[in-house]
């Protein structure tokens, strides 16, 4: 079982923005959040509900912002910003 409070979110997002191709940032809210679970999975080799805890840990604590509002269909395309 993966200890999400001995994991370092900085060096988490660093290994998800190294699986990005420069210029293409994930889009969309949905599409973003399955791509970053995705690509935690394969690299932790932890269970698909772990690395969605992770990415909400992420998200939660500044290091994966989605751009748009997903609730607005307008926006809902946005891209997402990685920092870390």
């Amino acid at each position: 079982m993966l200890d999400i409070d001995a994991i370092d979110l900085a060096e988490l997002a660093r290994m998800i923005r190294q699986h990005i191709p420069p210029g293409e940032p994930p889009v969309g809210y949905l599409r973003g959040r399955s791509y970053f679970r995705d690509v935690l999975a394969e690299a932790l080799h932890c269970s698909d509900v772990e690395a969605e805890q992770l990415v909400d840990t992420l998200e939660m604590n500044g290091y994966l912002e989605f751009t748009g509002n997903p609730a607005e269909r307008s926006v809902a395309d946005s891209r997402w910003d990685i920092h870390g």
